[in-house]
């Protein structure tokens, strides 16, 4: 689709002379000719110019394609204006004010079109467009360059298409016009459910980018208030077979952070904002004076103890009042534990270092489980211990047993059922693994305490290890990714299965093109087929979870998350996955 500003074929500088009927006609035969240079190309375009009915004089939006005028959309906004709305309901070239341009091949596509003042009616013709089932909406503009005349269109096209859940595609005059009062950029923008896909402003400015229509049709499935149809006329264009669309845009490996760097730190303080105002209440409510934080030395219970300590700043009360236990046993390396210990004394939380070793072991001996058999009973075993301990502590000290599983754990269900899947209250519930290590590398990055920056940056750099199996040599063998896969890769499924809709083959392609310079087509495959498997077998772990913050726009909480039955079946993700 091909789109154009107001007035294209005239220009929007032309003023009284767009009445004078050599314009006019001129203009006509200008739109003959754009016609007809589109005969055989599979775009639909729209070009502006004035048009006379009679005594009326109207702006209309002509939609092209394949050597044709389908049809003339006229500007309805015409207060202040020598333009008129239009009264005929019929134009020479077909219907007046066209609903919407409906795809043949790809229905969900519904293109809408507003011209000049109409965007900036009190309620624009894009809102009815859009709840009348058009996705996407294009803006013919006609305002000058002004000093803010790009941040208030890329402000209004992004809450447009935020809004509305459509794509827009904005273009205003250029250069070409006359500078008697104003200039003219030529800004050209797409943007996508609330993002700026593509941005030019200048000399032969153009802005080219693909819209996901699938995503945008899920959001408002998922919204709820959007129509299919509605009342106006809809015509079809296109041809009835789609090929494979070339990406020109790119794909960011972590969607839950933001794109631009810059954004970062920003977005990491507001992350910790929320996980500590939740915290804080949770305490305040309970009459709680305590947080217990079981902490491992990895980068979600490092985060969680950080947490906690801000909460009882905030609470007033001395950071000693958060107990951080390390239970070494079996898989407990050096390293891990030194790293624990560092970040809690750093922040001045009570550090106890309880040995479950023994305790478990008279647990496998209780229930006959032998001591070299390492199985899951052998695992869980230990993680169920450190629960138990965490939580009687917390009543003997009238405290909160904080947990420290994260969003990207209880997705694919990396977590024992009954031991750290459960706590008295989570504030990494709501964050993703990547989002977890945006926090803890912007702690790192900003405190002036260079011991804890080091040991921080040192957790970073540690393998994601569950520390359930035996070690040799102090070295950790038990990596979870070697189990699930990277956790970005994973948090990537999450995103684009989950949050936008997809089918996992096309989540794979997407995937393909973020991380396709990492992991071969193979490996993709692999972890994504691990991903969907999990994604369902694991879900009697969501339903039970206990309170925490939702940070992101996603969570799995069985009360305001993604719900879903224990007993669901793969089988249909697993073969949309064999077409690859």
């Amino acid at each position: 689709m091909l789109a154009f500003p107001e007035l294209t074929l005239t220009g929007v500088t032309c003023r009284d002379m767009l009445a004078h009927r050599v314009l006019l006609e001129g203009a006509k035969r200008a739109l003959s000719r754009v016609a007809e240079a589109t005969e055989g190309k599979d775009m639909l375009v729209f070009v502006g110019l004035p048009w006379a009915e009679g005594a009326e004089l109207l702006s209309v939006a002509a939609a092209l394609y394949d050597g044709e005028v389908l049809g003339l959309v006229p500007r309805t906004e015409t207060e202040g204006s020598r333009f008129q709305s239009p009264d005929a309901e019929l134009l020479s070239y077909g219907p007046v004010g066209y609903a919407d341009f409906r795809h043949a091949a790809l229905p969900e596509l519904r293109v809408a079109v507003e011209l000049g003042a109409d965007m900036d009616a009190v309620i624009p013709p894009s809102a009815e467009a859009a709840l009348c089932g058009a996705t996407l909406i294009v803006q013919m503009a006609s305002f000058p360059q002004t000093v803010r005349s790009t941040a208030d269109a890329e402000l209004s096209i992004r809450s447009q298409s935020k809004r509305l859940a459509a794509g827009v595609v904005l273009a205003a005059p250029g250069r070409g016009e006359s500078t008697t009062d104003h200039a003219y950029s030529g800004l050209c923008m797409v943007a996508e459910n609330g993002e700026i896909l593509d941005a030019c402003e200048g000399e032969d400015s153009l802005a080219v980018s693909e819209i996901d229509v699938e995503l945008l049709v899920h959001q408002r499935r998922a919204r709820g208030g959007f129509r299919s149809s509605g009342a106006g006329l809809s015509c079809v264009w296109g041809r009835e077979t789609l090929g494979e669309t070339a990406l020109t845009r790119s794909f960011s490996k972590y969607p839950h952070l933001p794109d631009k760097a810059e954004d970062l730190p920003a977005a990491c303080e507001r992350m910790l904002d929320i996980q500590v105002s939740g915290l804080v209440k949770r305490m305040t409510y309970a009459h709680l004076t305590h947080c217990v934080v079981g902490i491992s030395g990895g980068v979600d219970s490092t985060l969680a103890v950080m947490v906690s300590a801000m909460a009882v700043r905030r609470m007033g009360l001395p950071s000693t009042n958060v107990v951080a236990c390390t239970m070494p046993c079996f898989g407990t390396s050096s390293r891990t534990k030194s790293n624990a210990v560092v970040v809690a004394e750093q922040w001045g939380c009570e550090v106890r270092v309880i040995d479950i070793s023994k305790s478990v072991l008279q647990h496998f001996d209780d229930i006959g489980h032998a001591h070299d058999d390492y199985s899951v009973a052998f695992e869980n075993a230990q993680a169920r211990e450190r629960t138990q301990v965490l939580m009687d502590i917390a009543n003997k000290v009238n405290g909160l047993d904080v947990g420290t599983e994260d969003l990207s754990e209880f997705v694919d269900g990396w977590c024992t059922y009954n031991g750290d899947h459960t706590s008295m209250y989570d504030v990494n519930l709501g964050l993703t693994k990547t989002q977890v290590r945006a926090n803890v590398g912007h702690i790192a990055a900003t405190t002036e305490d260079k011991i804890l920056k080091a040991a921080l940056y040192d957790v970073l750099d540690c393998p994601v290890t569950p520390e359930l199996l035996p070690i040799h040599d102090d070295m950790i063998e038990q990596k979870s990714e070697d189990a699930v896969g990277s956790y970005s890769l994973q948090d990537f499924f999450t995103h684009k299965i989950l949050i936008c809709g997809f089918t996992p083959s096309k989540t794979f392609r997407l995937a393909k093109a973020a991380y396709g310079d990492e992991f071969s087509d193979e490996e993709l495959k692999r972890w994504l087929t691990s991903w969907c498997r999990r994604w369902f077998s694991q879900q009697f772990k969501r339903s039970c979870l206990m309170d925490g913050p939702a940070v992101d726009a996603f969570t799995v909480s069985p009360r305001v998350g993604f719900l879903t039955p224990s007993d669901g079946e793969a089988a249909l993700f697993l073969k949309d996955l064999e077409t690859l």
